[in-house]
């Protein structure tokens, strides 16, 4: 099995590709593709958005129907699968699903693809093994920690810089959009080498890991 991963950020990036070879091990493949945000759905799916502007979801009528395209011309011995990830934010997610198979439907031929969001933000699957956290940062606050109700919709990326970061999400938006941008970038690269799979408390991730493992078990 080969997966073609895409996600909204360069932070996604550097942590699915540390935790993905702890799911799937080394039988399959995957190729992790970052974008610039998560944008918008257009409104029209059958008109290409210009590849310029980096964004997921504008973006994702095109990729989706270029893999469904490419797919189709695989051996039938070689399975390939489409997985995206991105946030739910403050979305519904049943309505957010729907948009997103919307696209997917709309393909022909349509690619083997999974959605798999992060409730409410990436930072959840950190936030889902604490260990892992306490790991890379010993001085995280076990209060602001031991308060975080799992995949709840509460400001994750802010509570975990709370937990993290001197003076909380408070002095680390004071240094800018950008300052945030690195700083998620190096959680990622800090926590995810100690993150345990299978103690994981994040529902979300939990998913995204059982899907993972049961396309790679799964028959060619």
């Amino acid at each position: 099995m080969h997966f073609e991963v895409l996600v909204e950020d360069q932070s996604g990036k550097k942590a699915l590709e540390i935790i993905i070879p702890k799911i799937i091990g080394t039988e399959s493949s995957f190729r992790v593709n970052s974008y610039k945000g998560i944008g918008r759905i257009p409104r029209n799916l059958s008109k290409d958005e210009n590849p310029s502007r980096r964004l997921l979801l504008d973006q994702l009528p095109r990729l989706l129907r270029g893999y469904g395209r490419t797919f189709s011309g695989y051996p039938e011995d070689y399975s390939a699968y489409v997985i995206v990830v991105c946030d739910l934010d403050d979305k519904c997610k049943k309505k957010f699903l729907e948009d997103l198979n919307e696209i997917l439907n709309s393909c022909d031929p349509k690619p083997q693809t999974c959605f798999c969001l992060a409730v409410e933000e990436g930072e959840a699957w950190f936030l889902g093994d604490v260990q892992a956290i306490k790991q890379a940062y010993p001085e995280a606050k076990d209060t602001v920690l031991e308060g975080y109700v799992n995949d709840s919709i509460c400001g994750t990326w802010e509570l975990l810089a709370d937990a993290v970061f001197p003076g909380g999400h408070v002095a680390l938006t004071r240094r800018g959009w950008v300052a945030v941008g690195t700083e998620k970038s190096m959680w990622a690269e800090e926590i995810s080498p100690h993150m345990r799979t299978d103690r994981n408390k994040s529902p979300s991730f939990a998913y995204f890991r059982d899907k993972l493992i049961s396309l790679s078990d799964a028959p060619s």
